[in-house]
């Protein structure tokens, strides 16, 4: 009799699956797929993965021959330039390529760390709350207080530049966003009638974290997390614009206009890689945009 009136409080107790829902919901509103963002993080991805398989020069061999040849221009080398040269007469199309492939590494990296580190903290502070919930969120406090660039820059001297450390740092000050997020759904979702219903039925803390209240919080943390890329972005290129980021033979956005910057006024096209960092990140906060209003239930 046990048995049966457990499984069947189980199968009461069973989850909507809030994702899907709202979904499925939003399929009928009026907003677009929006198209031309999708198809330049598309783009920046496929460079990501196959940067080092397409027929480009080596993103750091230099030749001062060939030093500020302008875009689709030709140098001693008898050698095409589709966007120019630099300074050191390096193909610029080339390290725009590679720095993107940095700048995509680093963002999905340094968001997969920060969105598994607030997502678990959030959990467990909204559903044990008490000593557990003051500990987390006093935390929290402290890391969305600190200020920034600013803060890691003393982290990063100390760690030394890189983006392994870039990573760390990332992980020690930007989970809090993902923590209040989770916290303050998973406060509503367990008092749920499903998740009581799991309570009574024995289900474990790890089934009901798990399987009854992460499923209805994905569609928040894929919001976030897709605003939060073009952040991680920023953060990855100003601290490697400063000299704290990648470190050669590796090469990214922010190091490249860190390096060409007192050559704008007579180089234009040295500019390209800030206009491409400019349009990566605005790419993934349209993105965010419209997952926003298809996926947040504060917008359904």
């Amino acid at each position: 009799m046990t048995s049966g009136r457990t499984g069947s409080l189980e199968h009461l107790a069973a989850p909507p699956v809030g994702i899907l829902v709202r979904w499925r919901a939003a399929k009928r509103q009026s907003s677009a797929w929006p198209v031309i963002p999708a198809a330049i993080i598309a783009l920046a991805i496929l460079l990501a993965l196959c940067a080092p398989l397409l027929p480009l020069p080596a993103q750091g061999q230099a030749n001062l021959g060939d030093a500020f040849v302008p875009p689709l221009g030709g140098g001693d080398s008898d050698a095409t330039y589709l966007l120019g040269t630099d300074q050191l007469g390096r193909d610029l199309l080339a390290r725009i390529i590679f720095g993107v492939r940095t700048s995509m590494v680093a963002a999905f990296a340094g968001v997969a760390i920060t969105a598994t580190i607030g997502t678990s903290l959030g959990l467990l502070a909204g559903f044990f709350r008490g000593w557990v919930d003051t500990l987390v969120m006093r935390a929290v406090d402290v890391v969305l207080s600190l200020p920034g660039i600013l803060a890691a820059m003393p982290i990063i001297a100390a760690l030394g530049p890189g983006l392994r450390n870039l990573l760390l740092v990332l992980a020690i000050l930007g989970w809090g966003g993902y923590t209040r997020i989770v916290r303050s759904q998973v406060l509503s979702l367990r008092e749920r009638d499903y998740v009581r219903l799991a309570v009574v039925a024995g289900c474990s803390t790890r089934r009901i974290l798990f399987v009854h209240i992460l499923p209805n919080v994905v569609g928040s943390l894929i919001v976030l997390a897709s605003l939060n890329v073009g952040s991680v972005i920023i953060f990855e290129s100003g601290m490697s614009f400063l000299g704290l980021g990648v470190q050669p033979p590796d090469v990214s956005l922010g190091m490249i206009l860190a390096e060409s910057r007192s050559y704008f006024t007579t180089a234009w096209w040295l500019m390209f890689p800030g206009a491409t960092l400019t349009v990566i990140v605005l790419a993934f906060n349209f993105l965010g945009d419209w997952l926003r209003d298809r996926l947040d239930p504060r917008h359904a």
